[in-house]
């Protein structure tokens, strides 16, 4: 250890200029203190004990001290010694303090995020209990269904007691669950015990639908029914299901799955034709699922859509949906219906079915576009038992542009009491004048009963404080987490690491060519930069892949990576680790990357930042949905450029765009369910 003498003492930071006398004085006073400082934390080796105020302690202490008060002189080196060890004590002492005090901040902060899964976990614990309810709930329905089937009980007897199990689910009886293992009987008798206690309470929905995610899904009909119906049953309305049992069908993700041994009849093509009937529960849905006997093969095919007989198909399945309600006495506030597939059942309804005790009932018809209609010859409507000489008219089902036909979907808005338009970014006025395909002068017409509502996200799946599939989890409150996802990102597809670098992400279902001679536009400029790109695909086109591999070929660049096949797990990824998702929609009712990216905390940025499709956000009317106000007021008019400028040079302004929009609730339970709950209510006062 390295001595300090008198003479450096005025080197040390920690003191004046000293006399000489003062210093041996100092000097003192630090060799007692690291003396009693050494003896309390044990430091140093202490003297052998001796007996309490001992005349020889205190001749000692005189003799130790009478050398100094004689002005004889020291030894310096020793004094110094103890003062350096003294200081070194101090400074270790504090040391140990500042490391004590990290180490506390640390265990509150892992108090705090123990405290906030805790409480995270008992939210998904009751979410799960809840869905259990649910599930419990369209087993009783399915089986009051069985019941009626079967002629134990009629369809007045069978309403009411549907309507003590939507009541139950409110926590009515929960002894209303317990038995659901009985026989029939039994099970009756107890659920006539409980019908005093039935009140009504939110609407009854059934939807005839040709698509249901997981079970089967083409397009953005099976999310939508499978998100909508979950988030109306947890608002306390009961919903069901009607589908096809197609031979595609994804049954493994059916609890309960049981044929119900009662057939019904359904008319078609002249002639009363058998039906079976299959009943489940999907995410706490009754689904029930109608298959044709003597028209097997309509619903056999290995596809949903796309074959010369649709028009037949979706037909029969209808007209069977109402027969199937007339049987079963099910008697709903509302029949939605979806799509031209379904839209025959608005005429069916009105001329055929309203008198047979549906008179409380209302048709709301969802389209989630307007590009598919359904031409057909007129006399195809006597298949199902409509007149066509009263329906091949200009107000009725007559085409717009094409006279000698009739125009299915046509004829569902016309007869439907609401039309919901699903749309996240488009206005309600710029769909009826420009995006109706033809059916422009119909929806102006009907312009009063037209509602528009935005797509939802399954908070349930993609939420980056409770997803399975990223390295850490993270919210708008602690965004720790997403730098780890970065990394995380970069290191699996072999990118260069850093926080600091801007991160873009891409992924796309249909991009057309003169957005791949954007994209590369962009690449080009950013990598300058040195952004980082990650581009994946999902569409299954050829034509797609080929032109996105002229795009990576023509694309050279260590921080770009292209990913043909779609991943879900890995999309979860990319997600939370970009730092701006390019679009090439921002709506996007396939993929849903604006949604998952405001959610996840990631720009969504569209590809064609200053195009006229996203120029018109909520300008042109004031019926835009709460999404498209919002995007528009923040990304849909900034380009990539921007973006990476502001992320860069003020991303304190940047860092509060991106909590905002994490903090935004854009969920099915959100604003499209409460568009849709507005529109039954306005349909049950006609």
């Amino acid at each position: 250890m390295e001595i300090l003498h008198a003479s450096s003492v005025s080197r040390l930071p920690f003191f004046p200029q000293l006399s000489k006398r003062n210093l041996k004085s100092a000097s003192l006073q630090l060799l007692q203190c690291s003396r009693n400082t050494g003896e309390s934390n044990g430091l140093f080796r202490a003297p052998a004990p001796r007996e309490l105020g001992s005349q020889n302690d205190e001749e000692m202490h005189q003799n130790h001290l009478e050398p100094i008060g004689n002005g004889k002189e020291e030894k310096p080196n020793d004094i110094w010694q103890l003062f350096e060890e003294a200081q070194h004590n101090i400074l270790y002492l504090n040391k140990q303090r500042l490391l004590a005090m990290e180490e506390l901040d640390r265990v509150k902060n892992e108090k705090n995020s123990l405290l906030e899964r805790v409480e995270h976990l008992e939210m998904r614990k009751q979410a799960n209990a809840r869905k259990d309810k649910l599930t419990i709930s369209s087993g009783l329905l399915l089986r009051i269904d069985s019941l009626i089937l079967n002629g134990v009980i009629g369809s007045t007897e069978a309403s009411d007691l549907r309507r003590l199990v939507l009541d139950s689910r409110g926590g009515l009886h929960d002894d209303l669950y317990d038995i659901v293992c009985k026989n029939d009987a039994e099970f009756l008798a107890e659920l006539r015990h409980f019908l005093k206690q039935s009140k009504q309470k939110g609407f009854h929905i059934i939807h005839i639908c040709t698509e249901m995610s997981p079970l089967v899904s083409v397009g953005s009909l099976g999310s939508y029914i499978t998100g909508l119906s979950c988030a109306l049953q947890r608002k306390g309305n009961l919903v069901e299901v009607i589908l096809p049992k197609y031979a595609c069908l994804n049954l493994d993700e059916v609890q309960g799955l049981r044929e119900v041994e009662a057939e019904f009849y359904s008319y078609f093509n002249g002639q009363l034709h058998g039906n079976k009937i299959w009943t489940g529960v999907v995410y706490g849905i009754g689904v029930t699922f109608i298959e044709p006997l003597y028209y097997s093969s309509f619903f056999s095919h290995d596809k949903v859509y796309g074959y010369s007989n649709d028009f037949e198909r979706f037909t029969y399945f209808s007209r069977a949906s109402l027969d199937y309600l007339v049987k079963s006495g099910k008697r709903p506030d509302v029949l939605h219906i979806h799509n031209w597939q379904t839209s025959i059942v608005g005429p069916l309804f009105w001329d055929v079915f309203v008198n047979q005790g549906f008179e409380g009932t209302r048709i709301l018809l969802t389209c989630q576009g307007f590009d598919s209609q359904c031409l057909e010859q007129p006399e195809k409507l006597a298949l199902c038992g409509l007149d066509p000489s009263r329906l091949h008219r200009p107000d009725r089902l007559q085409d717009n542009n094409k006279s000698h036909l009739v125009n299915i979907l046509k004829g569902g808005v016309i007869y439907s009491n609401k039309v919901i338009m699903m749309s996240s970014v488009q206005t309600k006025g710029r769909i009826i004048t420009a995006l109706g395909h033809g059916l422009e002068p119909t929806l102006a017409i009907h312009k009063e009963k037209l509602v528009i509502a935005a797509r939802g996200l399954d908070k349930s799946t993609w939420d980056p404080l409770c997803d399975n599939f990223i390295p850490q989890n993270y919210s708008a409150d602690d965004m720790k987490g997403k730098s780890m996802c970065k990394v995380a990102l970069q290191r699996h597809l072999n990118l260069p690491e850093g926080v600091s670098k801007v991160l873009v992400g891409c992924i796309y279902s249909d991009i057309l060519d003169v957005d791949l001679e954007k994209l590369k536009t962009l690449v080009w400029m950013a990598s300058i930069r040195g952004v980082q790109f990650i581009f994946m695909g999902s569409s299954q086109s050829p034509g797609m892949s080929r032109g996105f591999r002229l795009f990576q070929e023509e694309v050279k660049d260590g921080d770009v990576r292209f990913i043909d096949e779609y991943d879900e797990e890995l999309s979860h990824l990319i997600i939370s680790g970009s730092d701006v998702m390019l679009c090439p929609s921002l709506d996007d009712p396939l993929l849903q990357v604006p949604l998952k990216a405001l959610k996840y905390g990631a720009a969504p940025v569209p590809v064609h930042f200053a195009d006229s499709r996203f120029r018109y956000f909520g300008h042109d009317d004031i019926e835009s949905t709460k999404f498209s106000q919002y995007i528009n007021s923040t990304f849909a008019n900034m380009s990539l450029g921007e973006a990476i400028d502001e992320i860069k040079n003020n991303p304190s302004q940047w860092n509060r765009r991106i909590k905002d929009g994490m903090e935004k609730d854009f969920s099915w339970d959100s604003e499209c369910a409460d568009v849709h709950v507005s529109a039954y209510a306005a349909i049950k006062r006609l």
